[in-house]
């Protein structure tokens, strides 16, 4: 019996195959996976168990470690297994799936960093209605709320992204099911997807981008009056973080989905999204947690108390 791949799968080409120690790589990957897992793991169990951490900032951050989570877990498994099995099948339902859980996460993370953003306008702003304004109810709310946007970025982007008739080669040169990546191998004209997927992706960029540009001006203002240097250093510390995150998610997706095809190769495609699919859920929780006193502090209690009864 020969090996054959059927009309409806796909084959992802990956990583390794532009390898030259496959096996290296491969090691690597799985101890990032691990490390993000773990680490992302450890922050939402700090931010429940402790007490101090049970503010809406925190909250955010956990959710954002969730996120990351779940985001990592759609793309290294597969690639992983496939390398191990020697198999780089994707069923069309499960190449769909991909595209539908990735940009679900991904347009979920957007407007959760703006979310982010706002809560520290608010916190730092208007300090004295804080407790009103973002009260447990409400970040119930726009937490909830940007799980559905992100969805709702899903279900438009991957029946489109499916239903176009592929037949040309079904090698797909990502090591995931990337919406850009699949377009490619449609034999139709594309441009009603890509004009769509443009749009959309402006949508899920301008809108967010408002809220945290419009946010930190308010803030530097604010942080430009205060009369104390301590007040300054400290509502600039709680912001740098979160910043950081912002400009290397958001740096990554404009170039991404944002500028022309003429931009694009396989290969620089593939390395970016190593960097904001695999490190960025890695980095993360370390940027909240090593810039984070509050966070340490925890941990410390945290391993503090395990001692104690070792």
């Amino acid at each position: 019996m020969t090996n054959h791949t059927g009309q409806s799968d796909f084959i992802l080409v990956g990583l390794f195959s532009q390898s030259k120690h496959p096996v290296l790589l491969g090691v690597v990957i799985f101890v990032v996976f691990l490390m993000a897992l773990s680490g992302n793991a450890l922050l939402i169990l700090l931010i429940h168990s402790d007490t101090h951490l049970h503010t809406p900032m925190y909250f955010f951050i956990s959710q954002l470690s969730l996120m990351d989570m779940m985001y990592i877990s759609v793309t290294v498994p597969k690639m992983l297994m496939d390398q191990v099995l020697g198999s780089h099948k994707i069923s069309a339902a499960g190449c769909g799936m991909q595209i539908f859980l990735y940009a679900t996460l991904v347009g979920s993370e957007f407007f959760l960093l703006a979310t982010m953003s706002y809560d520290r306008y608010v916190a730092i702003c208007r300090p004295l209605r804080y407790p009103v304004l973002m009260n447990h109810r409400v970040c119930l709310l726009l937490a909830s709320v940007c799980w559905l946007l992100g969805s709702v970025d899903g279900f438009m982007l991957t029946p489109i992204t499916m239903t176009f008739p592929f037949c040309r080669s079904r090698e797909i040169h990502h090591f995931f099911c990337e919406v850009p990546a699949v377009t490619k191998l449609s034999c139709s004209d594309t441009s009603l997807c890509e004009t769509l997927m443009y749009l959309c992706c402006v949508l899920m960029l301008v809108i967010p981008v408002t809220v945290i540009s419009s946010s930190y001006s308010s803030i530097l203002l604010t942080v430009h009056r205060m009369n104390s240097a301590e007040g300054r250093k400290k509502a600039l510390a709680t912001c740098s973080s979160h910043m950081t995150v912002v400009t290397l998610f958001y740096g990554a997706a404009v170039y991404t989905y944002m500028l022309p095809a003429s931009f694009h190769t396989p290969e620089k495609d593939m390395v970016l999204s190593v960097f904001y699919t695999i490190l960025t859920p890695l980095l993360n929780p370390l940027i909240y947690s090593l810039r984070n006193k509050n966070v340490t502090k925890a941990l410390k209690k945290m391993l503090g108390v395990r001692n104690h009864f070792q």
